[in-house]
């Protein structure tokens, strides 16, 4: 697991004192010179951190006085029979970056749906960061129904179409968990590759190629799953769905193709239609993949 960057630590700890009152509203905070003194730290990185907190509204520069703990107004629960938790925050999150993206997010955006100061959700969860692992854990909780079938192969192609699945209803999870080279600490995602190298054992295969077998699958998935964030993202911003913006380009495209520079490209299609579909692609894609896995399985037995 990746360590956390100095600026993120620092802004922690600052974060955590302002959380339990030890810097109270209107307090002066460390100036980025203490902050080189007292963390060790490049004037850089202090100044990132302090940038950081601002971001999250926690606090705000005052002329002639410096950096402050930003004034906090009571909480006010939206709904007093509804006590603020860990899990109803998570839920939140979840059903806001669903629906909007994970650039969506924030903690102050979060307090103001929940009418509660930003400090008020810190208490529960202690970081942005720590919030999208905690939702990327909630989301992939959980496994694929029924029976596990026979064979490797059927295992597998039911494991990547089970995460294809989460992908799709949580676009963000794609980008939000970098699997191949920060994993998360996820007991969910762990339990997930638990379930993918157990149906790779046995068949030959050394424990390198099982755990690069597991990555490639998993790096297909997330590859094609970030198309689906982006097309998420682009029916936001242009309101138009893939069907109504293909029609909106086609004249653009039938001009590039009239000019007779991409000849095999223009003729591929003049005797059969192509639509291009996520699941189809994502599909195809997979069967091939297993192909592959196929071949080096026999590889491997046959050099036994």
């Amino acid at each position: 697991m990746a360590m956390e960057p100095p600026y993120l630590r620092i802004a922690g700890d600052i974060r955590r004192r302002i959380a339990s009152g030890e810097l109270a509203p209107g307090a002066r905070i460390p100036s980025t010179r203490r902050i080189t003194q007292e963390w060790s730290v490049a004037m850089a990185t202090a100044t990132k951190a302090l940038a950081s907190l601002r971001q999250e509204g926690l606090v705000r520069v005052v002329p002639g006085v410096g950096t402050v703990v930003a004034e906090s107004g009571p909480e006010r629960p939206s709904n007093p029979h509804h006590a603020l938790t860990r899990d109803r925050i998570i839920r939140a999150a979840i059903a806001l970056v669903d629906t909007e993206g994970l650039a969506a997010l924030s903690m102050r955006r979060l307090a103001t749906d929940f009418g509660v100061s930003t400090m008020a959700l810190y208490r529960h969860v202690p970081s942005k960061g720590e919030l999208v692992r905690l939702m990327s854990e909630s989301v992939f909780n959980g496994e694929p129904p029924g029976p596990r079938p026979p064979g490797w192969r059927a295992q597998l192609e039911r494991e990547a179409r089970w995460l294809w699945g989460l992908y799709q209803r949580h676009p963000w999870l794609a980008r939000a968990m970098s699997a191949l080279t920060r994993p998360m600490a996820s007991p969910h995602a762990m339990r997930y590759t638990e379930r993918v190298i157990s149906a790779l054992k046995g068949l030959g295969l050394t424990p390198n190629q099982i755990i690069h077998v597991h990555l490639a699958l998993l790096g297909y998935a997330q590859g094609v799953a970030a198309a689906v964030e982006l097309e998420s993202q682009a029916w936001q911003e242009t309101g138009m769905t893939p069907e109504e913006w293909m029609a909106s380009n086609e004249p653009r495209m039938e001009t590039i193709q009239a000019a007779g520079s991409y000849p095999t490209l223009s003729t591929l299609f003049s005797q059969e239609e192509f639509d291009l579909e996520l699941d189809t692609l994502f599909g195809f894609g997979l069967a091939r993949m297993l192909d592959g896995v196929a071949s080096l399985i026999e590889q491997s037995r046959g050099c036994v």
